[in-house]
């Protein structure tokens, strides 16, 4: 009787754990049941914002349910990301991250509301795209070398744009590897870091491509480098960071989706799935490339590896720098 009696609560625990395992796999079954919001840290008609709006209208077929994109501005996606960390997680509210907020932001603060591989799952890394270094036609470096000498003959005028974490890690990473000694001009957007240096303010900007290859196609910039490891489809002239001699400056920003830590594994697999068969599509692939970007569609133990080591790359990046994010 006392082995029957003590056997009691193992079984009761037992059965505790088979009614909530079969609750949960009845409920990634029947995931989603109602709408799903895509949170955006960025203002519509931004690189982010287009993305997820093609990645929503394919999950809402995929997923047979209404996926509606909210824009949730400020910080640089921050504001975003700190928002979904907060909410339930059962994969009702998902992420679309930058690298600026998701990489860079936690590499180089200490104060920000949340940390990436803590407080979120990552799903699939959607694209990534390369950053572009410009001047003008009449500054009289043509080559990213010319650039640099020039820089260090000329260290009361050689200066560049930024306008998040994201630009200035990039060029912080091309100083340190390069020894160019040039001084941070803040802007508030790509497009004003592009009419900084049109405008002679500032003497050169790295920068994502929409903003820049028009110009570049006008013949109102000079592109020196892609950060890239191959050279830009739209850009197929310009050599990257390693042709022209840094081929430790490879740096692409990219695009991903994020659950809330938390979220049952049934359905981040069942979302990875669903991503992973709409990014490898040829016409996502094609409305990608239009925006400068390219496909990824990998998984999440993929995703989560390059997070890690960027995160680890940029913070060794932003220490030997001394930059911190206030």
């Amino acid at each position: 009787m006392n082995r029957i009696a003590g056997r009691g609560p193992a079984l009761a625990l037992a059965a505790a754990l088979c009614v909530a395992f079969a609750g949960a796999a009845q409920g990634a079954d029947a995931y989603p049941s109602k709408p799903v919001r895509l949170e955006v840290g960025f203002a519509a008609g931004g690189g982010n914002d287009i993305f997820a709006r093609i990645v929503a209208q394919e999950l809402q077929t995929t997923l047979g349910q209404p996926v509606v994109v909210e824009n949730r501005v400020g910080g640089g996606g921050r504001v975003a990301a700190d928002y979904v960390k907060n909410q339930a997680p059962d994969g009702y509210t998902l992420l679309v991250g930058a690298s600026g907020a998701m990489a860079i932001s936690p590499a180089i603060s200490d104060k920000l509301g949340y940390a990436t591989l803590r407080d979120f799952v990552p799903i699939s890394e959607m694209a990534d795209f390369p950053l572009v270094m410009v001047v003008t036609p009449s500054h009289p470096a043509k080559t990213v070398k010319e650039f640099v000498a020039w820089a260090k003959a000329n260290p009361d005028k050689a200066n560049y744009g930024t306008s998040s974490a994201a630009f200035t890690l990039a060029v912080e990473l091309f100083k340190l590897k390069s020894g160019a000694p040039i001084v941070a001009i803040p802007y508030k957007s790509g497009n004003e870091m592009v009419l900084g240096v049109l405008g002679g303010q500032a003497s050169m900007t790295i920068v994502d491509p929409p903003p820049a290859v028009p110009q570049i196609a006008a013949g109102k910039l000079r592109a020196l480098a892609v950060t890239a490891k191959s050279r830009d489809p739209d850009l197929p002239d310009v050599p990257t960071m390693a042709e022209a001699g840094y081929p430790d400056v490879n740096v692409a920003l990219w695009s991903g989706l994020f659950a809330p830590a938390g979220t049952p594994q049934p359905i981040v697999d069942k979302l990875e799935a669903a991503m992973r068969e709409i990014m490898h599509r040829p016409d996502i692939k094609a409305k990608f490339r239009q925006n400068g970007a390219d496909v990824v569609g990998g998984t999440s133990k993929e995703f989560t590896a390059v997070i890690d080591k960027e995160i680890r790359m940029w913070r060794d990046v932003a220490q030997t720098a001394n930059l911190h994010l206030e």
